[in-house]
């Protein structure tokens, strides 16, 4: 196709651009050359953070696999266990392999790599069956306290989920104990233990629980130790409207007409007068008998009594046939009772 222009219109284009050449030679000056505007950049997509690696679990010490192999039947569905270096025994193979550091997957490829030299193209399987060599000790305000074994990569929530979770009584921080070889607890409030074996960091329970600071939900390594504090409490128990558990603030105390207001006030049944105060002494041992008459306190006749955690204050009924006579059926009486927290 020619680019050819047309005589008809090729006179015309050239009086107007003799035109345009008087105008500019009138005015002085070029006339500017106005180009498209360029559309506007699209700004650039957030970037997603990346999800979490896949738990990887490394073998160790203790340890119990079972090897499959097809076509193989020597090695069965038997379980064996890493010995206390480590080491693993094999049919077929005449020495122990090292297994302890090594992934279930890269397991395989050595017995693979070793069984080459009886079997053509061996086809293993590794699976863990028990895991004891990555051991953490779960403590304190726990439903299930004891020891957790770690499966690969484990946060604090969810090591204190493997422990049963939080019990009713747990109180506001959780502690942490490291020992070195693993580094550092990555904390702002870790602090190393002289001579620097360990280092012990605490966290707020509220913080981890309700995610509204992730970086404290840690990841945990084998062998620490963890510590969920109890919250210091008292309890109200009998003829009230609210029975249970109160947690003491941090540093500040409670008095029997505070702990009254909390447990709602008495029933239409309650014999305030003959109130009692369950004490442990500071020395230990059974609890004591501490009477305190309630309307008394409340006319201004007797002075308010400040009570002290775990106290328990036994508030009797005046009409119930079965009395807990006893200082051991009252204590027993706070089991399973509700826990309220103070805001």
């Amino acid at each position: 196709m020619s680019n050819r222009i047309p005589a008809r219109l090729a006179r015309p284009l050239a009086l107007a651009g003799l035109c345009l050449f008087s105008l500019v030679a009138a005015h002085g000056q070029a006339p500017a050359l106005v180009l498209p505007s360029a559309p506007p950049s699209a700004s650039p997509l957030p970037l997603l953070p990346l999800p979490e690696p896949a738990p990887v679990y490394e073998l160790g010490a203790g340890d119990q696999i079972t090897v499959s192999v097809v076509d193989e039947p020597a090695f069965g569905e038997k379980p064996y266990r890493l010995d206390q270096n480590g080491l693993v025994k094999m049919p077929l193979l005449e020495d122990r392999i090292p297994a302890a550091g090594l992934t279930t997957e890269q397991l395989e490829k050595e017995i693979s790599s070793r069984l080459k030299a009886y079997i053509k193209a061996p086809q293993v399987t590794v699976t863990v069956v028990e895991f004891h060599s990555q051991p953490v000790s779960v403590m304190g305000a726990v439903r299930a306290p004891g020891t957790v074994q770690l499966a690969g990569r484990r946060t604090l929530v969810e090591v204190l989920s493997l422990a049963g979770g939080l019990a009713d009584d747990a109180g506001r921080t959780v502690k942490v104990v490291r020992r070195s070889q693993y580094g550092p607890i990555p904390l702002p409030s870790a602090v190393v233990v002289q001579p620097g074996d360990y280092s012990v960091a605490e966290v707020g329970i509220k913080e981890i629980m309700d995610a509204t600071n992730p970086a404290a939900n840690i990841v945990i390594c084998p062998q620490d130790v963890i510590s969920v504090a109890r919250a210091e409490m008292i309890f109200v128990v009998g003829s009230v409207a609210r029975a249970g558990g109160f947690e003491l603030r941090a540093g500040a105390g409670i008095s029997v007409l505070q702990a009254m207001a909390l447990a709602g006030g008495p029933d239409k049944t309650a014999a305030v007068k003959k109130a009692q105060i369950l004490r442990i002494p500071l020395g230990g041992g059974a609890r004591t008998e501490i009477p305190i008459n309630i309307p008394k306190i409340l006319a201004g006749k007797a002075g308010d009594v400040p009570l002290q955690p775990t106290d328990i204050l036994y508030i009797p009924s005046s009409t119930s046939k079965k009395v807990l006579g006893r200082v051991t059926d009252i204590a027993a009486a706070t089991a399973g009772l509700l826990v309220y927290r103070l805001p």
